[in-house]
């Protein structure tokens, strides 16, 4: 019996085994958020242990992330399947997530489409941002930008930002519904407002070229800098292109040389023909 587990039982003596996993599950997440994964694993390992959906999502993740064990996706794979079967949704989208990357599992897009349905089903954000990609691909459904788009905008509408971001590219594009610039526009707000670096960097393009707003140059430098400051090597070079043509910014070589080398050390190949 783990130390956690019978402290708990000790401070709650006769509540239900329910409301004692509860509490379990909250101290291993607080240990979790002050990055103590190793106490963390001991509590989750316990409650896995013993068939808790939760518990063994838990270690799934930290598994899967090496946070206090080897990483492992063998084992991360192992774990998430018992808690998927059970229904827990969080796991469902992980098992689908290594099927995808095939880590720890074959690749296999079949079984990563089943798992993010399932999670999707139960209204899992990621897991429907997830489906959606895979339907805008065409691995292991059928290409399918419409029922993409359903899917991106269940997600988009709970907050997430990829979904949000991918919903904005398919109104830029057209895919899946009518080219409407002002819904691309309202979406990539949304996921830069996020912090999302490919919105950003997006919303910059918008500006620069005047696509369904009006140009302006001001507007697309502050965009781009955004995405210029998280490492987004398209942003670095458009950035370096505005303080070379002094459009948005005074002109500044030593500034644009500056992001032109940020994004050729990336091997962005404008970038490097830039600095030649």
């Amino acid at each position: 019996m783990s130390e956690y587990v019978e402290y708990v039982n000790n401070l709650l003596g006769q509540a239900d085994q329910e409301t004692k996993n509860a509490f379990l599950l909250d101290i291993a997440q607080k240990h979790c958020g002050k990055g103590d994964f190793g106490e963390a694993v001991k509590i989750y390992r316990s409650l896995a242990e013993s068939g808790n959906a939760l518990g063994e999502c838990g270690l799934g993740i930290l598994y899967a992330n090496g946070q206090g064990v080897p990483q492992d996706y063998y084992k991360a794979a192992e774990w998430y399947m018992k808690a998927a079967k059970k229904g827990n949704r969080d796991a469902q989208n992980n098992l689908g997530a290594l099927y995808e990357g095939g880590q720890g599992v074959p690749l296999n897009y079949s079984e990563a489409a089943k798992w993010y349905r399932k999670a999707a089903e139960q209204g899992e954000a990621y897991a429907q941002n997830n489906l959606g990609v895979l339907y805008t691909r065409g691995n292991g459904v059928p290409q399918d930008n419409n029922e993409a788009i359903k899917l991106f905008i269940q997600s988009a509408e709970q907050g997430l930002s990829k979904a949000q971001h991918n919903l904005g590219f398919m109104y830029e594009n057209g895919h899946g519904v009518s080219l409407d610039y002002s819904e691309a526009r309202k979406w990539y707000m949304k996921a830069a407002a996020q912090g999302h670096s490919g919105s950003q960097t997006n919303l910059g393009l918008m500006y620069y070229l005047g696509k369904g707003v009006p140009r302006d140059y001001w507007e697309a430098e502050k965009w781009y800098r955004k995405a210029a400051e998280q490492g987004v090597p398209l942003a670095q070079h458009n950035l370096g292109s505005m303080y070379e043509d002094g459009r948005g910014v005074s002109c500044n070589l030593s500034e644009a040389r500056k992001w032109y080398m940020k994004a050729a050390a990336q091997g962005f190949p404008p970038s490097l023909a830039k600095i030649r």
